[in-house]
Formats: C-alpha cells, sequence, structure tokens
C-alpha cells in the first residue's frame, strides 16, 4: 500500500479495509456505515471490462463526500492506470496496489502520482493476497497450514522494514462467522494487524475480548515498573509492547 495524499498515519494504523466493486455506487454508502477503517473502492479487479470507466467516474465522485476514509484499488498492471491515477489524484486516497511482484511496478506506480500528492513515496504497509498467492500455488487460500509460512514470511518482512503489521487477505466464506473467527485468530497468533473484508457482515476487531481484557491487564500491571507479574506471568517491555499492539488492533467500531 502507497500512502498518497495527506493519509501516511491512516494506512500505518488502519485495522479493516472492506473492499466494495467501482461500479455499484448503490453499496457505498452500506460499506462506509459498516464502522470499518478503510472502504476500498475498488474500479478494476471486482469490475467488468465494459464498466472500468463508469466505475472509474463514480469512485472519484463519491470520495469527495465519502464520511469514511477511502482507499483505492489501482492495478500495477491494469491497461489504463494513467487514467486511474487521473481520475484520482485530487481525491488523496490510499492506493492498494495488488499482486505486487516488481518493485519497479510499484516505483512506476507512484511515478506517475502528480508532482508532490505522494506525502510518502513508497511503500507503508503490506497486505496478503491470499487468493492470488493460493492460486498460484493451487492450493485452497483458506487451508491454514498452507498458507502460514506465507503469512510469517510477511510479518517479517514488515519487522524487518520497519512497517506496521501487515493486512490478512479475505475470508471467503461470508456468512460464516466461526470461519471468520477462526482465520482473524490464526492471523492474530503471527501478529497480523489487519484484515481485507469483502462485506460488511465481516468488519470487527482483530482481537478478541480475552486477548483485550489481558491486555488492559498487562498495561494496569506494569505500569512504569521495568518488570512486573500479570496472572502469573512475568511482564517486560516486550510483552507491554504486544499488548498496546493488541488494544490498537482491537478498537474498530463494527461488530464481527
Amino acid at each position: 500500500m502507497s500512502a498518497h495524499g495527506t493519509v501516511p498515519g491512516l494506512a500505518r494504523t488502519a485495522v479493516t479495509w472492506l473492499g466494495v466493486p467501482g461500479d455499484r455506487p448503490d453499496r457505498f454508502p452500506e460499506a462506509a456505515a459498516a464502522g470499518a477503517d478503510v472502504v476500498v473502492l475498488d474500479p478494476e479487479d471486482a469490475v467488468a471490462p465494459h464498466g472500468k470507466g463508469t466505475a472509474r467516474a463514480e469512485v472519484a465522485a463519491w470520495q469527495g463526500d465519502a464520511p469514511r476514509p477511502c482507499a483505492v484499488r489501482v492495478d500495477a498492471d491494469s491497461p489504463s492506470p494513467d487514467a486511474d491515477l487521473a481520475a484520482l489524484a485530487a481525491t488523496g486516497p490510499v492506493l492498494v496496489l495488488p499482486e505486487s511482484e516488481d518493485p519497479g511496478a510499484v516505483a512506476a506506480v507512484v511515478d506517475r502520482l502528480p508532482a508532490g500528492s505522494c506525502v510518502v513515496p513508497g511503500v507503508v504497509r503490506l497486505a496478503f493476497g491470499s487468493s492470488d498467492l493460493a492460486a498460484e500455488l493451487g492450493v485452497d487460500p483458506e487451508h491454514g497450514p498452507a498458507m502460514a509460512s506465507a503469512r510469517g514470511a510477511l510479518v517479517l518482512a514488515s519487522a524487518a522494514a520497519g512497517l506496521p503489521g501487515p493486512v490478512d487477505g479475505v475470508t471467503g466464506a461470508v456468512g460464516d462467522a466461526q470461519r471468520l473467527a477462526a482465520d482473524v485468530a490464526r492471523a492474530r497468533a503471527l501478529d497480523v494487524a489487519g484484515k481485507l473484508c469483502i462485506h460488511p457482515v465481516q468488519v470487527g476487531p482483530l482481537a478478541s475480548a480475552e486477548e483485550l481484557a489481558w491486555a488492559e491487564r498487562v498495561l494496569a500491571g506494569a505500569g512504569s515498573n521495568g518488570v512486573a507479574v500479570v496472572d502469573r506471568r512475568t511482564v517486560d517491555k516486550p510483552v507491554v509492547e504486544r499488548a498496546r499492539r493488541l488494544l490498537a488492533v482491537g478498537r474498530t467500531e463494527g461488530t464481527a
């Protein structure tokens, strides 16, 4: 993800990212009302080829009055990336670049932005394209063990680059609350710090009530001391920092 306009902080801290097809403006208000940290407007992948021009116009028009922060999914390999960026240049969204395998392609997209519009000249956060990777590998994107190494690599790469925890891929089973909870718990165990959502019912905090309660106890017990004991376990600086991260990802307004 690359920050464009005045929102690099949002790209680094947002927990839930709710996608909506760019050619369905009737769904934009519903997505905004769901309480996600960011609404991801997609004028490319989720839109049929004949509708991309209309989607681009709808996305650009809605952002000016959008009640929620927005991101725009712009495919670096799109036949018309310049048209996409030109239509969205004045709105200042976060740019979400899918299937970003080549650093040169990412740099090329950043270079296409109007002079002075990119506050953070490069990537400010990583997201896991689990469905795309699974398609390349020929595996089920919701099979935890098959995706574990890739998720772990993304977490390590983010930490090594000084980036916040990555955003996890989508859960395709929209109406399956248990599947969503299991996916979130599995990602949280690796310190993944965000979630891509494809339906408003999936928007919710990434940390469980039990985790948040533990984090509150840790911060309350640690105080200004270097080392403390909470729940009969030693609490030092790394534990305190993990508690703070848990509270950060548990602040989303919606409910899962």
